[in-house]
């Protein structure tokens, strides 16, 4: 969507600092939560300051004692042979795999997250996890906590910051989007045990005691595909769910532990591939 697109699609005025603060208080955001939040800037209305408003409000509403997380996933820091979008020539992917720059916390952007992660990554005092693929960034009181130590294989697993999160009885905001961006539910699809989850293997350019690697990291196939049918299940099934509207965007707030122990256990009642 275009900025003019956006501008006429906000016909009350632009949202500010303060407007989506009050957003984010109404919707049940509470000082000292451990957020991790998922956002599309567009369906919000057209803001003064764009994505560093939206960030500048979850912090105040957060306050002091809060921790706001971001995912910052870097997928084309992966093997060329599994890229569909774009794809490479096959006799490019000798070259990529020799070439292309290790993770960098600092250096290294996002890719298709949307602008708000990528422009908190870079802000004062934000930690960056050391997942080449599927890094998180978190400022806060339980910054560390959450980004520290995200081990290379199973990103999302128990040794992510998602499982961190579950450990500090986090939230998740959705903020104009879907379930199928809900990282926190690639959690529940690696904790629980269903027919047809399969390991797969990927690679990617990392720096081992000063020397670029390129490393096999092992994961499961996802399926976020699916999430909205757990996200529609859990409301079904009286899961808390606060809702309502920061700007123009649809927003959900949800408790990550309780969706998480549901999807588990809705994942293995139901998934079979």
């Amino acid at each position: 969507m275009s900025e003019a697109e956006v501008i006429q699609k906000t016909p009350k005025g632009p949202e500010t600092v303060d407007t989506l603060r009050e957003g984010f208080l109404a919707l049940g955001v509470e000082p000292g939560m451990t957020l991790i939040a998922h956002s599309s800037l567009s369906a919000i209305g057209w803001i003064v300051g764009g994505p560093v408003a939206v960030i500048l409000a979850l912090e105040e509403a957060l306050g002091p004692t809060g921790t706001l997380v971001m995912p910052t996933h870097s997928g084309d820091l992966s093997d060329p042979a599994d890229w569909s979008n774009p794809p490479v020539p096959d006799n490019w992917e000798d070259t990529i795999r020799q070439t292309m720059p290790p993770y960098d916390p600092d250096l290294t952007p996002t890719r298709g997250i949307g602008r708000v992660p990528e422009t908190f990554r870079k802000q004062t005092g934000v930690l960056r996890s050391g997942h080449p693929q599927v890094s998180f960034a978190a400022r806060g009181k339980n910054a560390f906590q959450v980004t520290a130590d995200h081990e290379l294989d199973f990103g999302l697993g128990e040794g992510s910051p998602l499982a961190r999160i579950y450990d500090l009885d986090g939230w998740i905001l959705l903020l104009g989007t879907g379930q199928e961006s809900n990282t926190s539910l690639h959690l529940a699809e690696f904790r629980a045990e269903y027919q047809g989850k399969k390991e797969i293997r990927q690679g990617a350019p990392l720096l081992i005691d000063g020397e670029r690697r390129w490393v096999s990291l092992r994961e499961f196939e996802e399926h976020s595909d699916l999430f909205p049918e757990i996200g529609s299940a859990y409301q079904r099934a009286g899961g808390e769910v606060r809702e309502g509207k920061v700007g123009l965007a649809d927003a959900l707030l949800i408790p990550q532990r309780q969706l998480v122990d549901f999807a588990v256990d809705y994942i293995e009642k139901n998934w079979s591939f």
